[in-house]
């Protein structure tokens, strides 16, 4: 994913910028980066690697060499940023989050225009912060230049930048599939991904980017450069997985949203056959343990920790990079408590399932430790497309997807004309597809969030939000 945090204000902001771009470390693991404008000094940058420490530990010691009043930071799970640019436009720095498909075709066709090179990195890619400064300086100036970015990519892209005057110009993609907050104190102002970042900084509310939104930000307040457009889908794995709890998104807060999503599902299943005979309800932590939370409550059925999740030496989910190790990690993590497995009969909600390869580790766990019976539930539907908009998913190939891998085996080919029943668990396809993964993975039951439950505890129009991974739909 990634996320930025940047500041203009009248005041130092470097520990605003440090503390705002470190409260992001939840959204990637790749690497970090820090640029601070001083009026006299001009912009200072650092980027480090941050796959195997923390953004935290390797910035704090470049924070004594940093002064200024304006800045931006990022976490970036693509490639290396913010980057300082010098163009036509002037000099800037640049920080992007999203996703571009037809990058090589971009490049392909910049090189025809302007016979210049790219920097590639080592896997002969283009970064693609780079490829959006390049398609900025198309255009005349830096609003129009965005909004030609945003026409020609097909995927996602939403735009940070830091001008020589110590201002900020932010812009939401096409669509608002991400979102982009301003919060304010008495010095300044703040643009940030997630709103609680500021919040603990001792920021305000202040507003809200719509699609397509272009405003700049300086010390004095907000000026809209480019209205907000009508079309808007913003992405739901925000509430159901990316997005930290004390987050709000267009309105909408992420731990209010999924403990009302487990209340939809308990009372899903109630309508449907019935709550099962268990002892405890879990989540999959950490992630999980809301929506854990909603279903206990609406079920009438106790909530309990089984395991927890050991954090001080690896605290985020997606590193390292290598899947092996990843794989070996996330069973070095869960840590059971005996005497809430053994002979019980466990209820486990985690947010989503993907390739299953963790969920399967959990299950055998859990049996090994003496559980009579392991039910489980994802608090999504079956995951049957690969985003196109977002990194979401590092799978290579939708095959790799777990639905999309029982409905081959079940059907072969013919099955992928079938996806929306697979996905529905009223068909009889739908159905087919529970019971195979129950016996794959020797859950007693599973249970999927329906596109309809999910829509209804994010509360928006659902026109609005974008569910292309679940229904294949724009």
């Amino acid at each position: 994913m990634g996320a930025f945090f940047g500041v203009a204000s009248k005041r130092d902001c470097v520990l605003d910028i440090f503390f705002g771009v470190d409260y992001h470390s939840h959204l990637g693991t790749l690497t970090g980066g820090m640029l601070i404008h001083d009026k006299e000094k001009g912009f200072n940058r650092q980027i480090h690697s941050i796959s195997n420490t923390p953004f935290r530990t390797k910035f704090e010691p470049d924070l004594p060499d940093f002064k200024g009043c304006s800045g931006l930071g990022c976490i970036s799970d693509t490639d290396p940023q913010p980057l300082l640019v010098r163009s036509r436009l002037g000099v800037y720095g640049i920080v992007t989050v999203g996703i571009i498909k037809n990058a090589d075709a971009l490049v392909e066709e910049h090189f025809k225009k302007h016979h210049h090179e790219f920097m590639a990195m080592s896997n002969g890619k283009v970064n693609v912060t780079e490829l959006v400064a390049s398609l900025i300086s198309e255009k005349d100036n830096l609003v129009d230049g965005i909004r030609h970015v945003q026409e020609v990519i097909e995927g996602s892209m939403t735009i940070l930048i830091l001008t020589e005057k110590g201002e900020i110009i932010a812009a939401r993609d096409k669509v608002g599939r991400l979102p982009i907050h301003v919060g304010k104190d008495e010095d300044g102002y703040c643009v940030s991904f997630e709103s609680f970042a500021y919040h603990k900084l001792g920021y305000e509310d202040a507003y809200e980017l719509g699609p397509a939104e272009i405003v700049k930000v300086n010390d004095e307040g907000i000026e809209t450069l480019a209205p907000a457009g009508k079309d808007m889908k913003i992405c739901a794995f925000l509430w159901t997985y990316y997005g930290y709890p004390n987050s709000n998104y267009e309105g909408k807060n992420v731990e209010v949203m999924r403990m009302d999503n487990g209340k939809i599902m308990a009372r899903n299943d109630a309508e449907n056959g019935g709550i099962p005979d268990l002892d405890y309800v879990a989540g999959v932590p950490d992630s999980g343990v809301p929506h854990a939370l909603g279903y206990a409550h609406a079920s009438g059925v106790e909530f309990a920790r089984p395991f927890v999740k050991y954090t001080p030496t690896w605290p985020r989910s997606f590193m390292p990079t290598n899947q092996s190790v990843r794989n070996q990690v996330a069973k070095m993590k869960q840590i059971p408590v005996p005497e809430l497995i053994d002979g019980k009969k466990l209820l486990l909600v985690d947010d989503s399932i993907v390739r299953g390869t963790q969920l399967r580790e959990t299950v055998e766990f859990l049996y090994s430790a003496g559980a009579k019976a392991v039910h489980m539930r994802s608090a999504c539907p079956p995951i049957m497309y690969g985003c196109k908009y977002l990194n979401f998913s590092s799978s290579k190939s939708e095959n790799e997807l777990l639905a999309r891998m029982v409905v081959q085996e079940l059907e072969g080919d013919e099955g992928q004309k079938h996806l929306d029943e697979y996905a529905d668990a009223r068909t009889e396809r739908g159905k087919c597809m529970l019971k195979c993964i129950c016996e794959k993975f020797g859950f007693d039951s599973l249970g999927y969030q329906s596109l309809d439950g999910l829509l209804e505890a994010i509360g928006l129009d659902k026109d609005k939000v974008c569910t292309y991974c679940w229904s294949g739909k724009e």
